[in-house]
């Protein structure tokens, strides 16, 4: 546990009592505060209750008297498309809000960093797609070559959940844009921005407010080294912001487009090939095709990401290269469930909006793409032109037969999973992938991704032991 500073003797309000919040309670009363805590989920309240943690209605007469903060977990609306009843209180009297990201920037540098030969780093990853694989492989890496390394924010363990770090530490951070939009301190080491596409707009009262809520993990604080995506032009802007001239090698720039040429510092990835340049010489080169974890040029840019993440800290190209080979992916993100008589199955249930689908479309041959779900904002348009190695759409969903309209290619309504896995395996012959990536949001039939993910999982198993 990482216990939070600056609050001893003081009350601290906690609205949200999931993984995170609840972490940041024991947190704050490890450090000396009292939280007052809130969720309106009963459960969770009798759950904070049995831990000794005062809960109270947070809207009542005189909440906030005598509160030095407002802590928020993430779910939680504090402005866009309207600050959450609570939040507004807060505001009201004068309170800051803040979360657990910021509360552990600014707690977790420790007075006794100084014996350490070296001290602990901490590497933020944030953007629209790939930002968890991207941390996920960075830990991986550096668990690999031997240094001791925790994974946590949006993935893994809470935040302030971690323990304090040691003599060569990292902290790796998945961060949303609901996280750096609200944190009051934000002072990485190294960030890395993947890239951006559309999503979360109605949480940041549209795309300009989406870009801003990312680009603060740069400006905050201003890591020691920052790693961007380029392909987009908020990524290239971005790099433009915060490089001092074209040999700035502060700013490593990424992409899976093109050949990065100039006098900085680049890493980018093209027909398989990642190649890193420094001050206009190669330094580096690994063949990403027979990486069996990180196929298509998503997980290139991810590859591309994590590999420049990793050299910022100092780590030999070749020893980067040998764990990239053993990484075995994440659950839901272009994860290979099974192959059986020549079919490769294929569960990517987190690319849940048009852009990510793509990436996981762009990834294999000879598909059969399992789609659908609880549209999001824009439509679904962007995948026409990006399915010409589609064989046939299965879609599922509650508005299935809406979906499929708007599809270029055969599409089969079949609403359920157990319907659309049952055909596709059917269908399939030898040397193609039954793919699924929704290209919405799960919660018209499912509580989250992941469960739609293990529901696919589920049904290929019982189709192939059938």
């Amino acid at each position: 546990m990482i216990p939070v500073k600056g609050f001893s003797g003081q009350k601290v309000a906690v609205l949200g009592l999931g993984r995170s919040g609840l972490a940041a309670a024991r947190a704050l009363r490890a450090g000396g505060a009292t939280p007052i805590c809130w969720d309106d989920n009963p459960a969770t309240r009798d759950t904070a209750s049995d831990e000794g943690f005062v809960c109270a209605d947070l809207l009542r007469q005189g909440a906030f008297d005598d509160v030095a903060t407002l802590l928020v977990s993430p779910g939680i609306p504090h402005l866009y498309p309207q600050p959450n009843p609570v939040v507004a209180a807060a505001l009201e009297a004068g309170v800051p809000v803040d979360n657990d990201i910021g509360m552990f920037f600014r707690s977790f540098a420790d007075q006794d960093w100084g014996r350490f030969e070296t001290p602990p780093r901490v590497i933020a990853v944030t953007g629209s797609n790939g930002k968890s694989t991207t941390a996920a492989l960075i830990h991986h890496i550096l668990t690999e070559v031997g240094r001791d390394a925790q994974l946590a924010g949006n993935i893994g363990r809470g935040v302030l959940d971690i323990t304090p770090g040691g003599d060569g530490s990292v902290v790796v951070l998945e961060l949303s844009s609901y996280q750096t939009e609200l944190a009051r301190a934000l002072t990485p080491d190294v960030a890395v921005f993947t890239n951006l596409s559309p999503d979360h707009l109605d949480r940041h009262g549209g795309m300009g407010g989406y870009f801003a809520a990312k680009r603060r993990l740069f400006a905050e604080g201003g890591p020691d080294r920052a790693v961007i995506g380029v392909d987009e032009a908020e990524g290239a802007f971005l790099a433009g912001q915060l490089a001092e001239g074209p040999s700035d090698d502060r700013v490593i720039r990424v992409s899976v487009a093109r050949k990065l040429t100039g006098t900085g510092w680049q890493v980018f990835a093209r027909k398989g090939f990642l190649s890193e340049y420094r001050k206009g010489r190669q330094a580096g080169s690994i063949d990403l095709r027979a990486i069996k974890g990180l196929p298509g040029a998503h997980n290139h840019q991810n590859a591309c990401a994590a590999y420049a993440a990793c050299r910022s800290l100092g780590l030999a190209p070749r020893v980067i290269e040998d764990a990239l080979h053993s990484y075995p992916g994440l659950p839901h993100r272009s994860q290979i469930i099974a192959e059986a008589d020549g079919v490769t199955y294929v569960n990517d249930s987190k690319a849940t909006n048009v852009d990510s689908a793509v990436k996981a479309l762009s990834a294999f041959k000879k598909v059969r793409w399992i789609c659908g779900g609880l549209e999001k904002e824009g439509g679904i348009a962007a995948l026409n032109g990006a399915t010409k190695d589609v064989l046939r759409a299965y879609v599922i969903g509650r508005e299935a037969a809406n979906f499929a309209m708007q599809l270029d290619i055969d599409a089969l309504v079949c609403t359920t999973m157990e319907a659309a896995v049952a055909q596709a395996v059917a269908d399939s012959q030898p040397g193609e992938t039954v793919l699924l990536a929704p290209a919405a949001a799960s919660f018209d039939q499912y509580d989250n991704f992941e469960q739609r993910g293990d529901d696919f999982a589920e049904q290929v198993k019982s189709q192939l032991e059938g």
